[in-house]
């Protein structure tokens, strides 16, 4: 069984993904998390250029082809692992947030990293969320679900979890930045940021992550139902 979560940053399609995952007890994968450590690797080694928004694709890619990016699952929770090392912390930083859009809109980088993410479905069924994962990465997903939730709400979650972990941050500087990445996404040229025509979707701004979870429950149920009397 494959699931795919879509919808905008900061609307906790991650969490709802990790605890239908949980749930299910299926593997989960953050695409989001992934495109992170290509930026990552990207501004580490100076082949991104913040101003002209440009990447050194002749020096990137071929990274991407011998570089591992994993998962691993502990007991305080699952991280991505580049090379075998945590690099959880440094893929959620404002700078990371601030050149990610630009980075992934590339259709060469999101083509290397399709090939990552489908291979994880190879063997096992998954969770996997992100923007672009039930219209591109899985189109034939078993069930899929578009997040979305008022750009108020979404920036003050994302604002919160910043400030807890010590970022030095205004409330604005985060939603201009939500904005902004929204806009990107929807308009690039490859895989845009949209709802897919079969996907259902759930507006959690006034809903609980309890109250999400249980009605995303019921959903996936009543498919497996449905697939099972066919």
């Amino acid at each position: 069984m494959i699931i795919s979560v879509d919808g905008y940053s900061s609307t906790g399609k991650s969490t709802l993904a990790r605890d239908i995952a949980r749930h299910y007890q299926l593997k989960y994968i953050d695409s989001g998390a992934m495109y992170r450590a290509v930026t990552f690797i990207a501004i580490k080694n100076n082949w991104f250029n913040p101003k002209q928004k440009e990447i050194n694709e002749q020096e990137l890619l071929p990274a991407l082809d011998h570089c591992n990016i994993d998962f691993e699952v502990t007991d305080k929770g699952q991280y991505l692992t580049l090379d075998g090392e945590n690099i959880e912390n440094e893929i959620r930083s404002m700078q990371i947030s601030e050149s990610v859009s630009y980075i992934s809109k590339f259709p060469s980088v999101r083509s290397k990293l399709v090939q990552k993410q489908r291979k994880f479905a190879e063997n096992s069924s998954l969770v996997m969320d992100g923007r672009d994962i039930g219209t591109v990465v899985f189109p034939d997903a078993d069930v899929k679900f578009f997040i979305d939730a008022d750009p108020e709400v979404r920036a003050a979650r994302r604002y919160d979890e910043l400030i807890k972990k010590g970022y030095k941050i205004t409330f604005r500087e985060v939603k201009q930045n939500l904005i902004k990445r929204d806009h990107i996404d929807e308009n690039r040229e490859q895989s845009p940021l949209k709802k897919a025509s079969d996907a259902i979707l759930i507006d959690n701004t006034h809903l609980t992550r309890q109250e999400q979870l249980r009605k995303a429950i019921e959903i996936i149920n009543k498919k497996r139902d449905k697939n099972f009397k066919k």
